[in-house]
């Protein structure tokens, strides 16, 4: 069985049709910010205030992979 690579913990469509995601690199844990808007989009590492990537442990990976 395949495992996806990437899981989306947190999704909100704006006011202005903005598609906004979070998704977490299961691999990784690394923190990603997704964008999309008519035909665009962007994807960009999420940073702390350290300016340093948002990056889970291995717990809340499968903490989150647990509720899906």
């Amino acid at each position: 069985m395949k495992k996806d690579r990437f899981i989306k913990v947190y999704s909100q469509n704006s006011l202005f049709g903005c598609n906004e995601r979070i998704l977490v690199d299961v691999e990784t844990g690394v923190n990603y910010l997704f964008c999309a808007e008519g035909f665009g989009c962007g994807l960009t590492v999420m940073l702390n205030a350290d300016g340093k990537p948002v990056v889970w442990t291995r717990e809340e990976i499968k903490r989150e992979l647990s509720r899906h």
